[in-house]
């Protein structure tokens, strides 16, 4: 009997890949994700990365979850490795019964009973009934693509009408309302439709399954928005929507971020931001953050910017601070008001709403305004009280240690914003002082350096194919910089022509144009990063600064690995690829021992033996 999918999700969910796969090949952090020597082709430099819900090694392709991994190192059967890591993450691997086997059937066929019924909305949405609706859609902005790829309909008008439809499939009525479609009558026989006259929105789990439907009425009618009721497959509470193609989105670098409607979501994945989810028809729950965080270990929450939105936001920091841990946070994001998203990228374009996401604050900084904002502290006693509350506020981490910052830092704003020296009142602001200019710390340096590194990439993206390996492995930390890194990857890998006005545009459709262009356009950028910068200048430039954030001890690790991968190889192409690599950790070697960058200067020569496969053009 095939294990219920509900199991194996859960058995996925506990068994955290790092840890797991952390006992065959030693793991080093990149970023958010982990890498590592390939533990199934032997390899000398890395290659294999560990995300969090899977591994791909970009040598020999080996790609899968928790699963896989022990069926591949190990050997074991399906149900070996089932059983073992069950056993690990303490759940019980249900038996063979006819009980099982029966619930297991009818769950496929509720998938499948959702499917055909998802289809029947989506045609009867371009049939004359479904005009209404359809030019609703068209009337928010919507085009044919987005329609199509959210698969938006119609329910109809005519009471049984999608009963039906599906009739002829051998859909009963009784399947249609186990699936939450229909509900049989509170007086007499029958069904009736659950979804009467509005837009249907298909929901589905993170895996891209279909669990239930949201209807939208069109009228002046109540409820706006209507749910399918709790089914087998649907719990609100453990579920957002347009989750399966977030994951997609975030794993190819888009800001993960929840808003708060369906028609919000579908705005923004339409104007690139495809990391977009919304709660379904209820506040944010803990299960819901644990969706987003295994996304993202830093998403948005976007929330409107009057009363009911910061009491939203109020309450999704309650929720989220017994769960944050120095590994993973939120930030929160404010609307401006009379806003939401769909409006904001119709009137403003993806400019408008990244602006608000460029304004998020982070879960520490949001939170001292969540607490103190309307509460007086003209007295001793509300001061107290005030006090009380935030100190209370992070007595639920469970994180002690990141308590402790947190109250920490509350605290400084809170001794801060009540003390009065100055004109007599809490929060009143000495005079005005001339500030010295920021202070030159190793942060800003290091950020400088991010930043002129993938300016140079941006602009002669012809030099991801001889440094993509170097660039996939530097951590860049978890912001924008990082983002656009892996879009940058994965535009390589999909066998685009590498220019920079094809990037540009592509990162323009993901929601990255604005950043890009910003980063671009900073007149502090070396000559490496200009459009008329020579071939030699830009790639021995990208060298430079890759040096500057990797450090003499690592690069000299990593010249010696791809010197000894370069003699064990007997591949001609992959001989030229890492004969390429040696050349430019030598010039950024011996860049960084300099202490400066000599644009006139020459890479390092490389072996005798390595340059003889490198033909007369040792640095193209």
């Amino acid at each position: 009997m095939a294990l219920p999918p509900q199991f194996l999700d859960e058995l996925r969910l506990r068994t955290p890949l790092p840890g797991l796969i952390g006992r065959k090949t030693r793991l080093v952090r990149s970023g958010r994700n982990w890498k590592a020597c390939c533990p199934f082709h032997g390899e000398k430099t890395p290659s294999f990365y560990v995300y969090d819900d899977h591994y791909h090694c970009f040598g020999c392709g080996a790609h899968g979850d928790a699963i896989s991994f022990v069926m591949q190192a190990e050997g074991a059967s399906f149900p070996e490795a089932v059983e073992r890591l069950a056993g690990e993450a303490g759940l019980d691997v249900p038996k063979p019964t006819p009980e099982a086997a029966a619930r297991e059937k009818r769950a496929r066929d509720l998938h499948g009973v959702l499917e055909a019924a998802a289809a029947a909305f989506q045609r009867r949405l371009r049939l004359p009934e479904g005009a209404e609706g359809l030019a609703y859609l068209k009337r928010r902005g919507l085009t044919d693509e987005t329609i199509a790829k959210f698969g938006l309909g119609w329910s109809g008008g005519g009471r049984g009408a999608i009963a039906a439809d599906l009739k002829a499939e051998g859909i009963t009525p009784e399947q249609l309302a186990e699936a939450g479609v229909i509900r049989e009558r509170e007086e007499g026989e029958g069904y009736t439709d659950l979804f009467f006259n509005r837009v249907m929105f298909p929901i589905r789990d993170r895996r891209g399954r279909m669990i239930s439907f949201g209807g939208r009425i069109l009228d002046d009618g109540v409820p706006k928005y209507v749910n399918g009721p709790e089914t087998v497959l649907f719990k609100k509470r453990n579920n957002l929507y347009a989750l399966d193609l977030a994951r997609e989105g975030a794993f190819r670098g888009g800001i993960v971020v929840a808003v708060e409607g369906y028609m919000d979501v579908i705005a923004l994945h339409q104007a690139g931001f495809a990391g977009a989810v919304a709660p379904l028809g209820t506040a944010l729950t803990e299960e819901q953050l644990e969706e987003l965080w295994r996304m993202t270990p830093e998403p948005i929450l976007c929330f409107d910017g009057d009363a009911a939105g910061a009491r939203a936001a109020a309450r999704a920091a309650q929720i989220a601070l017994p769960l944050v841990s120095a590994e993973r946070s939120l930030k929160l994001a404010t609307l401006p008001s009379g806003e939401d998203p769909d409006t904001l990228v119709v009137k403003g374009g993806p400019a408008a709403f990244q602006a608000v996401l460029d304004g998020a604050r982070g879960l520490g900084d949001a939170l001292y305004g969540l607490i103190a904002e309307g509460r007086p502290v003209a007295t001793p006693e509300q001061r107290a009280a005030l006090r009380k509350r935030l100190e209370e506020a992070t007595g639920g981490i469970k994180d002690r240690a990141l308590a402790g910052e947190y109250r920490r830092a509350l605290l400084d704003r809170f001794f801060q914003s009540t003390r009065t020296p100055f004109g007599g009142r809490p929060g009143a602001k000495p005079p005005p002082v001339k500030r010295p200019r920021p202070a030159i710390t190793p942060e800003r340096t290091r950020a400088a350096q991010a930043a002129a590194l993938m300016a140079i990439t941006l602009r002669h993206p012809w030099l991801l194919a001889d440094v993509e390996e170097s660039l996939a492995g530097l951590d860049l930390g978890d912001g924008p910089l990082s983002q656009a890194r892996s879009l940058c990857l994965a535009w390589l890998a999909g066998g685009h022509v590498l220019d920079s006005a094809g990037l540009m545009d592509h990162l323009a459709q993901v929601g990255m144009g604005d950043f890009a262009a910003r980063l671009l356009r900073d007149p502090a950028l070396p000559i490496a990063a200009q459009p008329d910068a020579q071939p030699k200048e830009a790639l021995d430039g990208w060298w430079h600064f890759f040096g500057l954030l990797r450090g003499e001890a690592e690069l000299l690790e990593d010249q010696a690995s791809a010197e000894k991968a370069w003699i064990e190889s007997a591949d001609a192409e992959a001989q030229a690829r890492l004969s390429r690599r040696i050349v430019g950790l030598r010039t950024a070697i011996n860049a960084l021992r300099r202490g400066e960058w000599d644009e006139d200067t020459t890479p390092a020569e490389a072996p005798a033996g390595i340059q003889a496969g490198m033909g007369e053009n040792p640095i193209g």
